[in-house]
C-alpha cells in the first residue's frame, strides 16, 4: 500500500471555479475529502460534475481556487502513481489485447499491483486475449477500471463506472470495489444510478448549475428533503379524489395500487388514518420517507434559477451527449 494512504488528508478542493466561454460550469467550489472515504458525486446533466473531476485529475486548470491531493498538486500525484482514473469517454488503444494493454499500463508506475490478480478481480481474466476493439460496452468499462486500479493507487476517480454494463454486471462492479475499498483506498465517483450512491458511497455531494447544494451521508441527504409516501392497494378510486384528503401533497395511481405523498411523519400518520377511515377497503400498506431519487429532484430543482452571472442555459454545447460539464 502506498505511503499516502496513512496521510491525514485527501482531497482538498478550495473555492474551485471553471468557465467556457460565458459558460460557467464549476462556481466557488469548496469540498475536503479525507482518506479512505467513497464519496458519490452526483448532478443533472450540466451540473459540473465532470468538470469538477477533470480538474481533481489535473486534466484541466481552474480559473480560480486549488486543488490538492494527498498534500500536492494533481500533477505531482499523478506521476507518483497516486491517482487511478476511469473516464466515461475515450478508447482503449488498437493493436493490442486486453492483458497486453493492461501490462503496458502497470509498467509506468512505480508499485504496481500484479496484472494476473488485477484481471481476476475486474472479471477481465476471460478476455484478457481479446482485441480492445472487440469490446463489448460492459467489457470496455471493465478494461478501464482493471486499467485505473492496475497503478495500486491511493485514489480511484471513476466517471461513471457502470455505463453500458447490465444489473448483474454493475452488482459484481460494486463487490469488487468494497474489496479495493477495505484497503484503505479512496474513491470518488460520478453516476447517474443513483441507488448505487444511495446503496455504497459513504457521502454524497450533490450539485447543480455549478455549485455544491448538499453534502452529506445519503440518510441525511434525503432527510433535508423530509416528506414520507404511502403506498397501499386501493382499487376504483381515483387519484383526483384522493388528493381530498388534507395533507396529500400528490397522488398517483398505478393499476391498482396507489402512491400519497406528504411533507412529514406527522402530516402522513393524518392522511394514513383518514385513508382508512375512507376506504375501509385498502390493504398492502407501506410508509417511508422519501427517497435518494426524489431528494435528488426537489434538491436541484431548487437551484433552476439563473442567479449568478452566466449564460449557462442558453449553450447547447454544454448540454449535449458525451459532453457533461
Amino acid at each position: 500500500m502506498n505511503e499516502t494512504t496513512r496521510r491525514p488528508h485527501g482531497i482538498v478542493v478550495d473555492h474551485l471555479s471553471k468557465s467556457f466561454g460565458s459558460v460557467a460550469a464549476v462556481r466557488d467550489v469548496s469540498l475536503t475529502i479525507e482518506t479512505g472515504e467513497i464519496v458519490a458525486l452526483l448532478g443533472p446533466n450540466g451540473a459540473g460534475k465532470t468538470t469538477t473531476i477533470d480538474m481533481i485529475l489535473g486534466l484541466s486548470r481552474p480559473d480560480k481556487g486549488t486543488v490538492t491531493l494527498f498534500g500536492t498538486t494533481p500533477a505531482n500525484a499523478v506521476l507518483a502513481g497516486h491517482v487511478g482514473g476511469m473516464l466515461q469517454t475515450g478508447s482503449p488503444p488498437q493493436y493490442l489485447n486486453v492483458r497486453e494493454l493492461i501490462t503496458m499500463v502497470a509498467s509506468l508506475y512505480p508499485h504496481p499491483l500484479d496484472v494476473d490478480h488485477v484481471l481476476e478481480m475486474t472479471g477481465t481474466a476471460e478476455i484478457a486475449t481479446r482485441s480492445t476493439t472487440k469490446l463489448s460496452g460492459g467489457q470496455t468499462q471493465r478494461v478501464r477500471f482493471a486499467v485505473a486500479l492496475v497503478a495500486d493507487p491511493d485514489l480511484l476517480v471513476l466517471d461513471e463506472p457502470t455505463a453500458a454494463i447490465d444489473v448483474e454486471g454493475r452488482r459484481d462492479f460494486w463487490n469488487i470495489m468494497r474489496s479495493v475499498v477495505a484497503g484503505g483506498k479512496t474513491v470518488i465517483f460520478a453516476t447517474h444510478y443513483l441507488e448505487e450512491a444511495d446503496a455504497y458511497a459513504d457521502r454524497i455531494v450533490l450539485m447543480a448549475r455549478g455549485r455544491v447544494v448538499a453534502d452529506g451521508p445519503p440518510t441525511e441527504i434525503k432527510a433535508k428533503v423530509g416528506g414520507r409516501v404511502i403506498r397501499a392497494t386501493l382499487s376504483e378510486v381515483s387519484a383526483e379524489e384522493l388528493m381530498t384528503i388534507e395533507g396529500v401533497a400528490k397522488a398517483e395511481r398505478q393499476g391498482e395500487g396507489i402512491t400519497l405523498s406528504c411533507s412529514d411523519s406527522a402530516t402522513s400518520d393524518r392522511v394514513l388514518r383518514e385513508l382508512l377511515t375512507r376506504y375501509p377497503a385498502a390493504r398492502d400498506f407501506e410508509v417511508h420517507g422519501v427517497g435518494l431519487e426524489e431528494a435528488f429532484l426537489v434538491l436541484t430543482a431548487d437551484n433552476e434559477d439563473s442567479a449568478v452571472s452566466g449564460t449557462d442555459d442558453a449553450n447547447p454545447e454544454l448540454d449535449g451527449p458525451g459532453f457533461e460539464r
